[in-house]
Protein backbone atom coordinates (compact mmCIF):
# COMPACT_ATOMS: atom_id res chain seq x y z
CA UNK A 1 0.00 0.00 0.00
CA UNK A 2 1.20 3.73 -0.36
CA UNK A 3 1.08 5.14 3.15
CA UNK A 4 1.40 8.40 2.20
CA UNK A 5 2.89 10.03 -1.93
CA UNK A 6 6.13 8.27 -2.01
CA UNK A 7 6.07 6.51 1.28
CA UNK A 8 4.80 2.20 0.82
CA UNK A 9 4.38 -0.57 3.56
CA UNK A 10 2.09 -3.64 3.79
CA UNK A 11 -1.60 -3.63 5.48
CA UNK A 12 -3.45 -6.36 7.30
CA UNK A 13 -6.65 -7.25 5.70
CA UNK A 14 -8.12 -10.25 7.74
CA UNK A 15 -8.98 -10.38 11.48
CA UNK A 16 -6.34 -13.55 12.01
CA UNK A 17 -3.59 -11.36 10.36
CA UNK A 18 -4.41 -8.62 11.96
CA UNK A 19 -4.40 -10.52 15.29
CA UNK A 20 -1.66 -12.11 14.59
CA UNK A 21 0.76 -9.03 14.22
CA UNK A 22 -0.86 -7.47 17.82
CA UNK A 23 -0.35 -11.04 19.65
CA UNK A 24 3.47 -11.61 18.41
CA UNK A 25 4.26 -7.89 19.36
CA UNK A 26 7.31 -7.84 20.53
CA UNK A 27 8.31 -10.76 19.70
CA UNK A 28 8.59 -10.89 16.02
CA UNK A 29 7.11 -7.75 15.31
CA UNK A 30 8.68 -4.86 16.72
CA UNK A 31 6.53 -1.16 17.63
CA UNK A 32 9.74 1.67 17.67
CA UNK A 33 10.26 3.07 14.18
CA UNK A 34 14.20 2.74 14.77
CA UNK A 35 13.05 -0.43 12.69
CA UNK A 36 11.35 1.71 9.50
CA UNK A 37 14.64 1.45 7.06
CA UNK A 38 13.35 3.77 4.24
CA UNK A 39 13.34 6.17 7.23
CA UNK A 40 16.72 5.50 8.53
CA UNK A 41 18.04 5.59 4.97
CA UNK A 42 16.46 9.09 4.85
CA UNK A 43 13.65 8.19 2.37
CA UNK A 44 11.00 9.78 3.90
CA UNK A 45 10.35 13.34 3.16
CA UNK A 46 10.91 15.40 6.07
CA UNK A 47 7.47 16.92 5.68
CA UNK A 48 5.58 13.59 4.66
CA UNK A 49 2.44 14.50 6.36
CA UNK A 50 2.46 10.45 7.88
CA UNK A 51 5.22 11.09 9.68
CA UNK A 52 4.29 13.08 12.75
CA UNK A 53 1.60 9.50 13.28
CA UNK A 54 4.48 7.36 12.69
CA UNK A 55 7.80 8.92 13.79
CA UNK A 56 9.70 7.47 17.05
CA UNK A 57 8.38 9.19 20.29
CA UNK A 58 9.55 8.27 23.75
CA UNK A 59 6.14 6.87 24.88
CA UNK A 60 4.44 4.04 25.52
CA UNK A 61 3.24 3.57 21.83
CA UNK A 62 6.50 3.53 20.28
CA UNK A 63 8.27 1.58 22.67
CA UNK A 64 9.61 -2.24 22.82
CA UNK A 65 10.96 -4.16 26.21
CA UNK A 66 11.18 -3.02 29.26
CA UNK A 67 10.87 0.82 28.17
CA UNK A 68 7.32 0.06 27.14
CA UNK A 69 6.29 -1.81 30.30
CA UNK A 70 7.96 1.36 32.37
CA UNK A 71 5.87 4.31 30.04
CA UNK A 72 2.38 2.28 29.80
CA UNK A 73 2.61 1.55 33.61
CA UNK A 74 2.42 5.08 33.72
CA UNK A 75 -0.35 6.20 31.93
CA UNK A 76 -2.68 3.18 33.54
CA UNK A 77 -1.75 4.03 36.96
CA UNK A 78 -2.26 7.59 36.40
CA UNK A 79 -5.79 6.93 34.60
CA UNK A 80 -6.68 4.29 37.11
CA UNK A 81 -7.04 7.67 39.49
CA UNK A 82 -9.58 9.37 37.51
CA UNK A 83 -13.42 9.08 39.12
CA UNK A 84 -15.59 7.88 36.77
CA UNK A 85 -18.39 9.54 38.38
CA UNK A 86 -17.13 12.90 38.37
CA UNK A 87 -15.89 11.75 34.53
CA UNK A 88 -19.66 10.99 33.84
CA UNK A 89 -20.18 14.41 35.37
CA UNK A 90 -18.03 16.47 33.41
CA UNK A 91 -19.22 15.23 30.00
CA UNK A 92 -22.48 15.65 31.22
CA UNK A 93 -21.96 18.93 31.97
CA UNK A 94 -19.81 19.76 29.03
CA UNK A 95 -22.29 18.55 26.48
CA UNK A 96 -25.03 19.73 28.20
CA UNK A 97 -23.38 23.29 27.70
CA UNK A 98 -22.76 22.68 23.75
CA UNK A 99 -26.26 21.65 23.45
CA UNK A 100 -27.52 24.59 25.08
CA UNK A 101 -25.61 27.12 22.47
CA UNK A 102 -27.53 25.60 19.47
CA UNK A 103 -30.74 24.13 21.18
CA UNK A 104 -32.84 27.05 19.46
CA UNK A 105 -31.54 26.67 15.98
CA UNK A 106 -33.38 23.41 15.16
CA UNK A 107 -30.04 22.80 13.28
CA UNK A 108 -26.58 21.99 13.99
CA UNK A 109 -23.73 20.20 12.70
CA UNK A 110 -22.89 16.93 15.15
CA UNK A 111 -19.15 17.51 14.24
CA UNK A 112 -17.98 20.75 14.79
CA UNK A 113 -20.97 21.86 17.13
CA UNK A 114 -20.35 19.03 19.19
CA UNK A 115 -18.58 16.03 19.04
CA UNK A 116 -15.54 17.71 18.00
CA UNK A 117 -15.41 19.67 20.98
CA UNK A 118 -16.54 17.09 24.00
CA UNK A 119 -13.49 14.26 24.03
CA UNK A 120 -11.13 17.19 24.15
CA UNK A 121 -12.51 19.61 26.38
CA UNK A 122 -13.10 16.80 28.75
CA UNK A 123 -9.31 16.06 28.34
CA UNK A 124 -8.11 19.33 28.75
CA UNK A 125 -10.45 19.06 32.45
CA UNK A 126 -8.74 15.65 33.21
CA UNK A 127 -5.19 17.27 32.60
CA UNK A 128 -5.84 20.39 33.90
CA UNK A 129 -5.11 22.41 31.34
CA UNK A 130 -5.83 26.32 31.28
CA UNK A 131 -7.67 27.32 28.12
CA UNK A 132 -5.14 28.85 26.03
CA UNK A 133 -3.36 25.93 26.28
CA UNK A 134 -5.88 23.72 25.35
CA UNK A 135 -6.53 25.60 22.19
CA UNK A 136 -3.59 24.57 21.03
CA UNK A 137 -3.66 21.55 21.84
CA UNK A 138 -7.07 20.99 19.88
CA UNK A 139 -6.38 22.67 16.80
CA UNK A 140 -2.74 21.14 16.40
CA UNK A 141 -3.68 17.64 16.92
CA UNK A 142 -7.05 18.05 14.31
CA UNK A 143 -4.57 18.81 11.48
CA UNK A 144 -2.58 15.91 12.80
CA UNK A 145 -4.93 13.25 12.53
CA UNK A 146 -6.14 15.00 8.82
CA UNK A 147 -2.36 14.29 7.87
CA UNK A 148 -2.60 17.70 6.69
CA UNK A 149 0.22 19.65 4.50
CA UNK A 150 0.88 21.43 7.87
CA UNK A 151 1.15 18.55 9.90
CA UNK A 152 5.31 18.85 10.66
CA UNK A 153 4.73 22.40 12.18
CA UNK A 154 0.84 21.32 14.04
CA UNK A 155 3.12 18.64 15.35
CA UNK A 156 6.32 21.52 17.06
CA UNK A 157 2.81 23.12 17.94
CA UNK A 158 1.74 20.32 20.00
CA UNK A 159 4.71 19.27 21.27
CA UNK A 160 5.36 22.80 23.07
CA UNK A 161 1.74 23.12 23.80
CA UNK A 162 2.12 19.72 26.27
CA UNK A 163 5.38 20.98 26.96
CA UNK A 164 4.25 24.16 28.91
CA UNK A 165 1.44 22.34 30.76
CA UNK A 166 4.53 19.44 31.82
CA UNK A 167 6.38 22.86 33.34
CA UNK A 168 2.94 24.16 34.86
CA UNK A 169 2.31 21.24 36.94
CA UNK A 170 5.51 20.15 38.16
CA UNK A 171 5.45 24.27 39.83
CA UNK A 172 1.53 23.71 40.50
CA UNK A 173 0.70 20.10 40.66
CA UNK A 174 -3.07 19.39 41.58
CA UNK A 175 -5.47 16.37 41.30
CA UNK A 176 -5.26 15.66 37.69
CA UNK A 177 -3.56 13.03 34.89
CA UNK A 178 -0.42 15.29 33.85
CA UNK A 179 0.03 15.80 37.61
CA UNK A 180 -0.21 12.07 38.59
CA UNK A 181 1.91 11.07 35.77
CA UNK A 182 4.51 13.61 37.06
CA UNK A 183 4.50 11.60 40.74
CA UNK A 184 4.50 8.30 39.49
CA UNK A 185 7.38 6.48 40.11
CA UNK A 186 8.55 6.30 36.87
CA UNK A 187 10.38 9.50 36.94
CA UNK A 188 9.35 10.83 33.75
CA UNK A 189 11.39 13.39 32.53
CA UNK A 190 9.88 16.51 30.52
CA UNK A 191 10.59 15.29 26.83
CA UNK A 192 8.52 11.66 28.34
CA UNK A 193 6.14 13.90 29.64
CA UNK A 194 5.76 15.78 26.54
CA UNK A 195 5.16 12.29 24.45
CA UNK A 196 3.07 10.66 27.27
CA UNK A 197 0.36 13.36 26.98
CA UNK A 198 0.50 14.02 23.54
CA UNK A 199 -0.44 10.21 22.98
CA UNK A 200 -3.26 10.08 25.91
CA UNK A 201 -5.02 13.52 23.74
CA UNK A 202 -4.26 11.60 20.50
CA UNK A 203 -5.61 8.31 21.68
CA UNK A 204 -8.81 9.70 23.43
CA UNK A 205 -9.94 12.80 21.08
CA UNK A 206 -10.54 12.49 17.88
CA UNK A 207 -11.61 8.83 17.99
CA UNK A 208 -13.92 9.68 20.56
CA UNK A 209 -14.95 12.37 18.07
CA UNK A 210 -15.34 10.06 15.56
CA UNK A 211 -17.02 7.67 17.81
CA UNK A 212 -19.75 9.45 18.89
CA UNK A 213 -20.57 10.70 15.46
CA UNK A 214 -20.86 7.05 13.86
CA UNK A 215 -23.10 6.33 16.53
CA UNK A 216 -25.22 9.40 16.36
CA UNK A 217 -25.25 8.75 12.69
CA UNK A 218 -26.60 4.96 13.41
CA UNK A 219 -29.24 5.72 16.09
CA UNK A 220 -30.78 8.67 13.07
CA UNK A 221 -30.32 6.89 10.37
CA UNK A 222 -30.43 2.87 10.96
CA UNK A 223 -34.19 0.93 11.82
CA UNK A 224 -32.42 -1.62 13.95
CA UNK A 225 -31.70 1.70 16.52
CA UNK A 226 -33.74 4.71 15.80
CA UNK A 227 -36.77 3.68 17.99
CA UNK A 228 -35.06 1.39 20.24
CA UNK A 229 -32.39 3.49 21.11
CA UNK A 230 -34.54 6.59 21.79
CA UNK A 231 -37.62 4.27 23.22
CA UNK A 232 -34.62 2.98 25.87
CA UNK A 233 -35.07 -0.84 24.52
CA UNK A 234 -31.87 -1.37 23.26
CA UNK A 235 -29.22 0.68 25.05
CA UNK A 236 -26.75 3.47 23.71
CA UNK A 237 -23.84 0.56 24.68
CA UNK A 238 -24.93 -1.80 22.11
CA UNK A 239 -25.21 0.54 19.65
CA UNK A 240 -21.53 1.51 20.84
CA UNK A 241 -21.09 -2.13 19.91
CA UNK A 242 -22.23 -1.99 16.39
CA UNK A 243 -19.99 0.96 15.79
CA UNK A 244 -16.82 -0.36 17.18
CA UNK A 245 -17.61 -3.69 14.38
CA UNK A 246 -18.99 -1.80 11.89
CA UNK A 247 -17.25 1.31 11.35
CA UNK A 248 -14.04 1.86 13.82
CA UNK A 249 -12.87 5.61 14.45
CA UNK A 250 -8.96 4.02 13.97
CA UNK A 251 -9.16 2.18 10.62
CA UNK A 252 -5.88 1.29 9.84
CA UNK A 253 -3.01 1.77 12.51
CA UNK A 254 -0.81 0.74 14.43
CA UNK A 255 2.34 0.23 12.35
CA UNK A 256 4.80 -2.70 13.13
CA UNK A 257 8.06 -4.07 11.50
CA UNK A 258 9.08 -8.09 11.20
CA UNK A 259 12.29 -8.40 13.32
CA UNK A 260 13.45 -10.90 10.74
CA UNK A 261 12.59 -12.37 7.21
CA UNK A 262 9.75 -14.59 7.12
CA UNK A 263 6.25 -15.61 6.00
CA UNK A 264 2.54 -15.35 6.56
CA UNK A 265 0.14 -17.47 4.40
CA UNK A 266 2.89 -17.45 1.98
CA UNK A 267 3.00 -13.78 1.74
CA UNK A 268 6.72 -12.27 2.32
CA UNK A 269 7.83 -10.22 5.18
CA UNK A 270 10.80 -8.24 5.33
CA UNK A 271 12.55 -6.16 7.97
CA UNK A 272 12.17 -2.52 7.77
CA UNK A 273 8.92 -2.79 6.25
CA UNK A 274 6.19 -1.33 7.77
CA UNK A 275 2.81 -3.32 7.99
CA UNK A 276 0.13 -1.59 9.28
CA UNK A 277 -3.08 -3.11 10.96
CA UNK A 278 -6.36 -2.52 9.41
CA UNK A 279 -8.80 -2.60 12.63
CA UNK A 280 -11.48 -1.73 10.18
CA UNK A 281 -10.33 -4.83 7.54
CA UNK A 282 -10.48 -7.33 10.35
CA UNK A 283 -13.90 -6.28 12.09
CA UNK A 284 -15.49 -6.18 8.26
CA UNK A 285 -13.30 -9.75 7.60
CA UNK A 286 -16.34 -12.23 5.84
CA UNK A 287 -15.19 -14.54 8.01
CA UNK A 288 -16.68 -13.38 11.03
CA UNK A 289 -20.16 -12.87 8.96
CA UNK A 290 -21.92 -15.90 11.01
CA UNK A 291 -21.59 -13.16 14.26
CA UNK A 292 -23.05 -10.06 12.45
CA UNK A 293 -25.79 -10.49 14.33
CA UNK A 294 -24.72 -10.97 18.11
CA UNK A 295 -22.38 -7.71 18.32
CA UNK A 296 -24.15 -6.24 21.12
CA UNK A 297 -21.57 -7.04 24.18
CA UNK A 298 -19.33 -8.47 22.03
CA UNK A 299 -15.91 -6.96 22.84
CA UNK A 300 -13.91 -9.08 20.32
CA UNK A 301 -13.51 -6.51 17.59
CA UNK A 302 -9.90 -5.00 17.62
CA UNK A 303 -11.21 -1.60 17.50
CA UNK A 304 -9.16 -0.97 20.77
CA UNK A 305 -6.51 -3.14 19.22
CA UNK A 306 -4.79 -5.90 21.30
CA UNK A 307 -1.59 -7.76 23.08
CA UNK A 308 0.62 -5.41 24.78
CA UNK A 309 -0.17 -2.13 22.81
CA UNK A 310 -3.79 -2.70 23.32
CA UNK A 311 -5.83 0.92 24.75
CA UNK A 312 -4.74 1.33 28.36
CA UNK A 313 -8.31 2.66 29.05
CA UNK A 314 -11.30 1.52 26.90
CA UNK A 315 -13.71 1.89 29.61
CA UNK A 316 -12.77 5.40 30.14
CA UNK A 317 -13.14 6.00 26.84
CA UNK A 318 -16.32 4.27 26.23
CA UNK A 319 -18.10 6.36 28.99
CA UNK A 320 -17.22 9.59 27.72
CA UNK A 321 -18.63 8.12 24.56
CA UNK A 322 -22.04 6.59 25.77
CA UNK A 323 -22.39 9.62 28.30
CA UNK A 324 -22.41 12.14 25.40
CA UNK A 325 -24.75 10.42 23.16
CA UNK A 326 -27.48 9.98 25.85
CA UNK A 327 -27.24 13.71 26.36
CA UNK A 328 -27.86 14.14 22.48
CA UNK A 329 -30.62 11.98 22.34
CA UNK A 330 -32.20 13.10 25.71
CA UNK A 331 -31.99 16.97 24.79
CA UNK A 332 -32.72 16.61 21.29
CA UNK A 333 -35.69 14.19 20.15
CA UNK A 334 -36.34 13.72 16.77
CA UNK A 335 -32.92 14.17 15.29
CA UNK A 336 -33.13 13.87 10.85
CA UNK A 337 -30.00 14.15 8.64
CA UNK A 338 -29.98 17.41 7.04
CA UNK A 339 -28.96 15.68 3.86
CA UNK A 340 -28.82 12.05 2.02
CA UNK A 341 -26.51 9.28 3.73
CA UNK A 342 -24.70 9.62 0.46
CA UNK A 343 -23.53 13.31 0.28
CA UNK A 344 -21.71 12.93 4.06
CA UNK A 345 -18.06 13.04 3.34
CA UNK A 346 -15.39 11.62 5.45
CA UNK A 347 -12.44 13.17 7.20
CA UNK A 348 -9.08 13.04 4.98
CA UNK A 349 -6.21 11.00 5.83
CA UNK A 350 -4.68 7.37 6.58
CA UNK A 351 -5.26 6.70 9.55
CA UNK A 352 -8.91 7.68 11.00
CA UNK A 353 -12.37 7.26 9.83
CA UNK A 354 -15.00 9.91 10.12
CA UNK A 355 -17.50 12.49 9.02
CA UNK A 356 -15.89 15.71 8.01
CA UNK A 357 -19.49 17.13 8.69
CA UNK A 358 -23.16 15.59 10.53
CA UNK A 359 -25.86 18.25 9.72
CA UNK A 360 -28.97 17.65 11.57
CA UNK A 361 -32.47 19.26 12.10
CA UNK A 362 -34.20 18.49 15.25
CA UNK A 363 -38.19 20.57 16.78
CA UNK A 364 -36.21 24.11 17.74
CA UNK A 365 -36.85 24.39 21.13
CA UNK A 366 -35.58 26.69 23.88
CA UNK A 367 -33.83 24.76 27.01
CA UNK A 368 -31.53 25.22 29.33
CA UNK A 369 -29.66 21.45 30.56
CA UNK A 370 -30.84 22.68 33.83
CA UNK A 371 -34.52 21.30 32.60
CA UNK A 372 -36.34 20.02 30.04
CA UNK A 373 -38.81 22.76 29.12
CA UNK A 374 -39.15 22.78 25.29
CA UNK A 375 -40.88 25.40 23.90
CA UNK A 376 -41.02 25.58 19.79
CA UNK A 377 -40.25 28.41 18.06
CA UNK A 378 -39.97 29.55 14.56
CA UNK A 379 -37.37 27.15 12.99
CA UNK A 380 -34.54 28.68 10.72
CA UNK A 381 -33.58 27.50 7.38
CA UNK A 382 -32.05 24.06 7.36
CA UNK A 383 -28.14 23.44 6.87
CA UNK A 384 -26.94 23.62 3.51
CA UNK A 385 -25.81 19.87 2.71
CA UNK A 386 -22.36 18.87 2.06
CA UNK A 387 -21.49 18.66 -2.13
CA UNK A 388 -21.31 14.96 -3.02
CA UNK A 389 -18.51 16.57 -5.77
CA UNK A 390 -16.61 18.36 -3.32
CA UNK A 391 -13.32 16.83 -2.40
CA UNK A 392 -13.04 15.51 1.02
CA UNK A 393 -9.90 17.07 2.02
CA UNK A 394 -11.53 20.09 1.58
CA UNK A 395 -14.42 19.44 3.65
CA UNK A 396 -13.03 18.77 6.78
CA UNK A 397 -12.17 21.64 9.53
CA UNK A 398 -10.50 21.70 12.56
CA UNK A 399 -12.16 21.75 15.85
CA UNK A 400 -13.40 25.06 17.23
CA UNK A 401 -11.33 26.64 19.86
CA UNK A 402 -11.67 26.29 23.23
CA UNK A 403 -13.20 29.85 24.47
CA UNK A 404 -13.18 29.92 27.56
CA UNK A 405 -13.19 27.26 31.60
CA UNK A 406 -16.33 24.97 31.22
CA UNK A 407 -18.58 26.08 34.18
CA UNK A 408 -22.34 24.67 34.79
CA UNK A 409 -25.12 26.19 33.03
CA UNK A 410 -27.24 28.65 34.34
CA UNK A 411 -30.29 27.08 36.26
Amino acid sequence: MEIAPGVFGMITTTYQAALYLLRNTPEKFAKDPVHWSALQAGQVPADCPALPMMQRRPNALWMDGPVHARLRQSITDSLNLVDTHALAATVTRITDTLIDQFAARGQADLVSDLAGQVPTLVLIEMFGSPPDLGRRIVLAMAKLFDTAHDAVQANADLEAACLELTRLKRRSPSQDVTSWLLAHSAGLSDPEMVQQILLIFGAASQPCTDLICNALLLMINDDRFAGNVYDGVQPVGDALDDVLWEDPPVANYCPLYPRSPGTYENIPLQPGVPILVSFAAANSDPQLTAYADRRAGNAAHLSFSAGVHGCAAPDLARLICETAVERVLDRLPDLTLACTREQLTRRPGTFMSGWAALPVTFPPATATSGGHSWTPVTPPPPPAAPSASTPTATTSTPNPPVSAPWAPPPR
